[in-house]
């Protein structure tokens, strides 16, 4: 089962070099002292110079999505008495609502992170000026509910899947900004990003069913690709036999993923605007990283026989003392499961070109008149990645109650789900050091895992100049 998870999982390799692509922490939106506010908006501006620590200047790593953990791992109801492992996978037949919590249509989770590691920001050129480089990535899921129907009940019916895709990527950026001000109404920004790719990932199937009217043989059709950019990669495949036939091919089984190297370069801007309509009220809005990555190569792999079929699941036993443990069962129908994709090495297709996800932002300020160490306001974002989009709406509020500190609380509603962020922002005569969250964490699994896909935390700490 190991050798096809890290085939099917071959996209969370950007994991290894630091992200997944970065949402940043909107709840600072309107905290003017929170330094980082550039990546939100190339056109604000500190009123501080900084230079920040290397490595954990700004570190950001979270997940968003309608499922997750608490889905897929459950309580076990064998245990004590017969069985002596506390939690199972959804798919063990004794649990009563093994579907629970799944989302009726597109179940999907977005892995994000980004670590700073190096970033300064300077007043100069009759504006404010920031260089940074940093490590950056991401990693979706999106999957029908369809799937886990079937791979919970298996019973002799068809199923109608859908489409199944999984995507990751991972590079490094260079990135130039600089802001002014233009009159006293309007002020203006942008950064250019120059982009080093690490590692880019997608595997799709397309129209997949399955159809197991006959307990003897399972019928599946699956559109299956797979696109793999990244320097030491290569598919591994062997050659397969289904029992219903002799016939035998050559059918991918594993991956060789290889060492971390330059895979691709490319190319992004951000573009901002800041427009004050009077002492109280400022609109702002900005798009970034409009841009994207040559790589240098496409492992390609598909599947030639888009309909085949194998034997059917036989002696499903969950019962703990029989010989055929439910643990053994369910690796053997896994493998048996993940053999849909059914891909074959295509080679070396060349160069191709990917995004790196543009994001769209909009915000309203507004500081309380009578009160104006406190402010309110409504910002909007939109990330535009495919299947894998998503939005939200965040109304937030900022306090600055002295001269070394601001406070933080946002409420926001996305595609997924309702969130509560925060964020604490020290920043006294030499130092700055912040923390915050646009999503709680929640609770966590005896092994520290997020029991919800939704939760990220931002941390940093920096050098006042």
């Amino acid at each position: 089962m190991k050798k096809y998870l890290r085939y099917m999982t071959v996209a969370l390799m950007a994991c290894t070099s630091g992200n997944m692509l970065a949402q940043e922490l909107n709840t600072a939106y309107y905290t003017e002292n929170y330094l980082y506010r550039h990546n939100i908006n190339p056109a604000f501006e500190n009123e501080d110079s900084y230079l920040s620590v290397p490595v954990v200047g700004n570190v950001n790593v979270g997940m968003m999505g309608n499922f997750g953990y608490e889905e897929l791992v459950r309580e076990n109801p064998l245990y004590p008495d017969r069985s002596n492992k506390k939690m199972t996978s959804f798919l063990n037949p004794y649990l009563k609502e093994p579907l629970k919590g799944f989302a009726s249509g597109e179940n999907k989770i977005n892995g994000e992170m980004k670590v700073t590691v190096l970033s300064m920001g300077f007043k100069k050129w009759n504006g404010y000026n920031t260089v940074e480089l940093n490590m950056r990535g991401q990693a979706n899921v999106n999957v029908p509910y369809k799937l886990f129907q079937f791979a919970s009940e298996a019973r002799n019916n068809k199923y109608d899947i859908g489409d199944i895709s999984m995507a990751a990527q991972a590079f490094s950026e260079i990135s130039f900004g600089h802001s002014r001000q233009y009159d006293d109404k309007w002020r203006f920004g942008a950064k250019v990003k120059l982009l080093v790719g690490l590692a880019d990932a997608q595997v799709t199937m397309e129209d997949v069913m399955a159809d197991l009217s006959d307990a003897n043989k399972w019928k599946i059709r699956a559109d299956a690709e797979s696109h793999v950019s990244k320097s030491g990669f290569k598919y591994l495949s062997k050659t397969k036999t289904y029992n219903h036939s002799a016939e035998t091919y050559q059918h991918i089984n594993d991956v060789e993923v290889g060492g971390l190297g330059v895979s691709g370069f490319g190319a992004a801007i951000d573009l901002g605007a800041v427009y004050k309509f009077n002492e109280d009220l400022v609109l702002s809005a900005a798009v970034r990283d409009l841009g994207g990555i040559l790589w240098t190569s496409d492992f390609f792999a598909s599947n030639d026989v888009k309909s085949f079929v194998f034997d059917g699941f036989h002696d499903v036993s969950a019962d703990s003392s029989s010989p055929d443990k439910l643990d053994y069962k369910a690796d053997n129908y896994a493998n048996q499961l993940l053999d849909f994709a059914n891909l074959r090495d295509k080679g070396d297709n060349g160069s191709r070109i990917t995004g790196i996800g543009a994001t769209l932002t909009a915000g309203m300020e507004y500081t309380i008149p009578t009160y104006r160490i406190l402010k309110v306001g409504l910002n909007g974002t939109a990330k535009l990645n495919g299947p894998y989009t998503w939005s939200e709406v965040r109304l937030g509020g900022n306090i600055s109650p002295v001269k070394w500190f601001d406070g933080a609380l946002s409420l926001a509603v996305n595609n997924y789900t309702a969130n509560f962020g925060f964020l604490a922002n020290f920043h006294g005569k030499h130092a700055n050091f912040f923390i915050g969250m646009d999503r709680l964490l929640g609770k966590v699994s005896s092994e520290f895992i997020p029991l919800s896909s939704n939760g990220n935390i931002v941390v940093g700490l920096n050098i006042l100049l």
